[in-house]
């Protein structure tokens, strides 16, 4: 099974060679951390930079950074935001408006906020989050602590905003049909059968609880979804379903460095077949650290400051296995655009 999933997921065969293939595979990237991200496009890419990931961000359009599955921020293709979003914003509606009360955001003051960046964006974006933070509290909209995220998610969920180009370095904000255009209807059932094509897709072979949590969304909708492509899906022996006209399942790739975030970890209900006993080595009070791959296994985890990246074993990683994510090493500073990278070191 992992070998058929590191397949789906492009971290084993044949490689994408730019990075709308990579979330046309996988739909949709978890996106809050921006190195991690664009390490995950690297690591299902050949040939590429992160210059790569900021053009189909800010020149192309065709990638955009913005609020689904689960109300988190996830990279997309444009063209799959309209659907993504009909589908995911409203079960999030519920936890946004609970987290708004608790920030001290009044129903109406997020009603007022999500007016005043409507309008701060029609007149002057693309605007960073910074400059929205400035004219929501000239208007006496509530920012301190988590309000602001909050209301910035709301103007999300109700489709005015999406985060796409890059400004000095920050994601900024667009109107979502300055930005691109406007949205063409979504079927519920067309879309339903769409998220559970293109899910396993990426993430096959599954089963309907892994989809229902990826999404965000109830289970059943989760199988109705499953049970309008039954025609396309080969039902497994061991429960899990997957496309019938999949690739032939590559051998298990070269050691390999991946992300925070990166979605080896975010596509099922159990991590417990990548990561063993070590769950709580990678994943610390939400947070999902880089971590090393050998042999579809999780190995070490690894930061990088500076211009070095430090391997932190959990496990036995054997010298040549060292070697191969050390060559690999070399290859996250190229894609990054890291000046005169030192060697990779290893912290026993």
């Amino acid at each position: 099974m992992i070998a058929e999933r590191l397949t789906a997921q492009l971290l084993a065969g044949p490689q994408a060679r730019d990075p709308l293939a990579v979330v046309h595979r996988l739909l949709a990237v978890q996106g809050q951390d921006q190195r991690g991200f664009r390490l995950a496009i690297r690591s299902r890419s050949t040939g590429l930079s992160a210059t790569d990931v900021e053009r189909a961000l800010t020149v192309d359009r065709s990638l955009v950074l913005t609020w689904v599955n689960r109300g988190t921020l996830h990279l997309v293709r444009s063209d799959d935001y309209p659907w993504l979003h009909a589908l995911t914003a409203p079960p999030i509606v519920k936890g946004n408006a609970r987290r708004l009360a608790q920030e001290g955001v009044s129903v109406e003051a997020g009603d007022r906020g999500v007016e005043v960046i409507r309008r701060a964006l029609e007149a002057d974006g693309p605007l960073s989050r910074d400059h929205l933070r400035e004219r929501l509290d000239q208007a006496g909209i509530p920012t301190r602590g988590q309000a602001l995220v909050h209301v910035l998610l709301l103007a999300s969920l109700r489709g005015p905003t999406v985060r796409g180009p890059m400004v000095d370095g920050q994601h900024a904000y667009v109107p979502v049909r300055d930005w691109l255009g406007d949205p063409p209807a979504v079927d519920r059932d067309t879309a339903l059968a769409e998220l559970a094509r293109r899910y396993l897709g990426g993430h096959g072979p599954a089963e309907a609880g892994d989809l229902a949590k990826w999404a965000g969304l109830p289970l059943r909708d989760a199988r109705a979804g499953l049970n309008s492509i039954a025609r396309e899906l080969d039902q497994r022996p061991d429960g899990l379903v997957d496309l019938a006209k999949r690739p032939a399942t590559a051998e298990l790739p070269q050691p390999r460095l991946l992300g925070s975030f990166d979605p080896l970890l975010l596509g099922w209900r159990s991590r417990e077949p990548l990561v063993g006993a070590e769950q709580a080595i990678l994943t610390v009070n939400g947070i999902f650290r880089p971590f090393a791959l050998v042999r579809g296994r999780a190995v070490a985890t690894w930061t990088m400051p500076g211009s070095s990246i430090v391997l932190k074993p959990f496990t036995t990683v054997s010298r040549r296995d060292r070697a191969a994510l050390s060559a690999d090493a070399a290859e996250v500073a190229r894609f990054l655009g890291v000046s005169n990278p030192t060697a990779m070191t290893v912290d026993v």
